[in-house]
């Protein structure tokens, strides 16, 4: 029978787990989630990881293989070891996660990567970056993070957070993050800082969803916001193409839909950044996986670990 490979997502709002053949296709029925949550205590990420995994593990096929875990964490990550402290999560302080999810797969391998890594195997393997070899994926969601994959391997770096574009700074703002830094883009462009920027500007909705609900009715400052964080992205991602000369940027998480030209937006701002032709020939293009792309890309790291490097 297809071996399968056990694929979690850690984010700032919600833990996801599913099982993924070798083809990245989800098992129909396996995948299952809990809620994290900024508020959550240590005990209740555990509590939710580990109902997570357990559901997705018992629609395992009978007789079927498991080869083992791949884990794709908020960040920041602590190299390859497994364990976690991302920003959103403030409960979860250098956590073992890969030793949480490894006791239900006793005597079976567990890798953990950055989200952002995770999201950028899943468009290379699948997605939209098929056949490119020098790619950022990005996810814009709770959180901004990103994964470099350039000469067709994994770009990790030695504590494993190389790529983590939500914290670079970008030109011409001076947001406050809770890294502790300014002009993050993270602090900038994410789901909730746009819509704190809104209200602070006169919106009086409280979510992304009525953020995008309220700038295709016409609302300038929902719009402006809109345009706030995708023009922040491109910045970013235009800085990142001069260090690495990047082909393409794949682009996911919920956040990326708020509204229907979010990508065209960022890609905009990444083609008129400066008259460097290295820099402006980037591509950024939505993801090809939907929602579906963090738990593939989790997958990945069991199914094509040879492009970990």
């Amino acid at each position: 029978m297809t071996p399968y490979a056990l694929a979690v997502d850690l984010g700032g709002t919600k833990v996801e787990a599913a099982l993924v053949d070798a083809s990245g296709a989800l098992l129909p029925a396996s995948r299952h989630r809990r809620p994290t949550g900024a508020t959550s205590t240590s005990d209740q990420l555990a509590a939710a990881v580990t109902e997570a995994v357990r559901d997705a593990l018992a629609s395992l096929p009978d007789g079927a293989t498991l080869l083992g875990a791949g884990i794709g964490s908020a960040g920041p990550i602590a190299g390859t070891t497994g364990d976690v402290s991302p920003l959103n999560l403030g409960a979860w302080r250098d956590y073992p996660l890969g030793a949480l999810v490894g006791q239900q797969l006793p005597d079976l391998p567990v890798a953990l990567r950055m989200d952002g890594i995770c999201i950028a195997l899943a468009e290379v393997w699948l997605g939209a970056a098929q056949g490119e070899s020098n790619v950022m994926g990005m996810i814009v969601s709770t959180g901004v993070g990103g994964g470099l994959i350039l000469g067709g391997r994994v770009i990790a770096g030695p504590t494993g957070n190389a790529g983590h574009i939500g914290h670079v700074a970008v030109a011409g703002f001076d947001d406050l993050c809770a890294c502790g830094a300014r002009g993050c883009l993270e602090a900038i462009a994410s789901g909730p800082r746009t819509v704190a920027w809104a209200r602070e500007h006169g919106f009086t909705g409280g979510t992304g969803e009525q953020l995008s609900a309220a700038a295709a009715a016409g609302d300038v400052v929902a719009r402006q916001a809109i345009e706030r964080s995708a023009t922040a992205v491109g910045r970013a991602i235009a800085s990142a193409s001069a260090l690495v000369d990047l082909d393409v940027v794949a682009i996911g998480g919920g956040f990326s839909h708020v509204s229907d030209d979010y990508i065209a937006l960022v890609g905009a701002a990444v083609s008129t950044h400066s008259d460097f032709g290295f820099v402006t020939k980037t591509r950024v293009v939505a993801s090809g996986l939907s929602g579906e792309g963090p738990l593939v890309g989790a997958a990945a790291l069991v199914h094509r670990a040879d492009l970990l490097g």
